[in-house]
């Protein structure tokens, strides 16, 4: 379990900040993710993690790392996703005031193995269909729309991430969960605070009050938005889940809690990231993003390797659940596996010149949305909203090019994705400004 957490400190008798994984003698760890150059181009210390040990224990974090692709899909495939203490065992560990975080995530399907899994999964996935997502589509372009005309009104300059990026995720999942689409800031800053504490390495005691009360507020709320939609039923998520049944059997209200809560989250941190990655890696591949303005027909095709190239979610967690061997490696029963799906999706054994952004790729399995059980249920809406976004951006902003600024990911180190983004746009069809394409491989 990942518990409320900021990057951790220093390791015991460990150097006081990460060595530059650019030398060639730099411990391998994901502990050099808390160097800000490091997380802004992670690529190169996952390419060497691959190649040099693709199964590595990782010292500080005394857990193992998985980066080949293969692997991976083994890790997310058959290692155990039941990996949250319940609250008796953090009472039993001192820290009893955690209590009710764990409460909530011990329901959570996302931290649970069949078939605990399959009972919520199965009747979740009744309220949550890509039949369902195909009648949101039009909502979807109409709450898209009203956003970038309040852009349009105000200029020819974006904040891709305040203007767009979080908000149309935010007001489309309160409408799917059936709470009022007024509330969205509300659910955004819960959801930002909870997905900080599931991307991050180690608990931190200094963020355990506002999760603490993160937590509280959210379960409040959809508590006393539960016993609303009992008494006066609209449609939605939750209404949803109240009715659905099978085999006799139906969710009870502390999982219908739970599991909104964890599909909101990550329903709103994956759409938002896809999108503010997604226009910097165009605005960073000129070439292609001509290629998608002169074809939009390639928006899905372009969403997949967005996902692929710079996926929102970098890496989850997983527990051996016995002796395992795995790439030349012994795992021991319960010990921590985490699984890089952004390294998996450069895996050249895999996808052919990975590091070449390239939106007409053939064949793209990559793991942005995980794998097997576990694969993100919200995908279906998460793409949806990203190729509408995308759709009606590059149909109505020409020129799209990068502002002067300084670049800063979120201090998440699982969940990838930008502070800001500043671009300007204007009406006629020209180059596009941006970085230089490509790149070396480990670099």
């Amino acid at each position: 379990m990942t518990l409320p957490s900021s990057p951790p400190k220093a390791p015991p008798n460990g150097p006081a900040a990460p060595d530059r994984i650019e030398r060639a003698d730099a411990a391998l760890s994901l502990y050099h993710l808390l160097d800000p150059q490091v997380l802004a181009n992670p690529y190169p210390l996952f390419c060497r993690l691959r190649e040099e040990d693709p199964v590595h224990w990782d010292l500080y974090l005394h857990a193992w790392v998985v980066t080949r692709y293969a692997d991976v899909l083994e890790v997310l495939h058959s290692f155990s996703a039941n990996r949250t203490p319940t609250p008796e065992q953090l009472s039993a560990m001192g820290l009893s005031e955690l209590n009710p975080i764990a409460q909530v995530m011990v329901r959570q399907m996302l931290f649970l193995d069949a078939a605990a899994h399959t009972r919520l999964r199965g009747l979740a996935s009744k309220a949550f269909t890509p039949a369902r997502v195909e009648t949101l589509r039009a909502h979807i372009r109409e709450i898209g729309g009203g956003l970038l005309d309040q852009i349009e009104r105000r200029g020819s300059t974006m904040e891709v991430i305040a203007d767009l990026a979080d908000p149309l995720p935010a007001i489309v999942t309160a409408e799917l969960l059936g709470v009022p689409a007024s509330d969205h800031q509300k659910l955004k800053n819960w959801s930002a605070n909870f997905a900080e504490m599931l991307g991050n390495f180690q608990h931190n005691p200094e963020r355990t009050p506002l999760v603490l009360r993160t937590v509280e507020e959210m379960t409040a709320y959809f508590r006393e938005a539960v016993a609303e939609i009992k008494a006066h039923p609209r449609e939605g998520l939750i209404h949803s889940m109240l009715t659905a049944e099978l085999d006799g059997d139906r969710l009870t209200e502390e999982e219908i809690i739970a599991n909104v809560i964890v599909t909101m989250v990550g329903g709103q941190e994956t759409t938002t990231n896809l999108i503010g990655n997604g226009l910097l890696t165009l605005l960073r591949h000129p070439a292609e993003m001509r290629r998608l303005t002169d074809d939009l027909s390639l928006i899905p095709s372009a969403i997949e390797e967005m996902l692929r190239f710079e996926p929102p979610s970098q890496h989850t967690a997983r527990l051996a659940p016995e002796d395992r061997e795995l790439g030349g490696k012994l795992i021991r029963k319960r010990q921590a596996v985490i699984a890089v799906m952004a390294a998996a999706n450069r895996d050249p054994e895999r996808f052919p010149d990975p590091d070449r952004f390239d939106i007409g790729r053939p064949d793209n399995r990559h793991l942005a949305f995980g794998y097997a059980a576990h694969f993100c249920f919200g995908a279906p809406l998460a793409r949806a909203e990203g190729q509408i976004a995308f759709e009606m951006m590059l149909s109505r902003f020409k020129n799209i090019r990068l502002e002067p600024q300084t670049l800063a990911w979120r201090n998440n180190l699982g969940l990838r994705g930008l502070t800001s983004l500043r671009v300007s746009f204007d009406s006629e069809r020209a180059g596009v400004s941006g970085a230089t394409e490509g790149g070396s491989r480990c670099q």
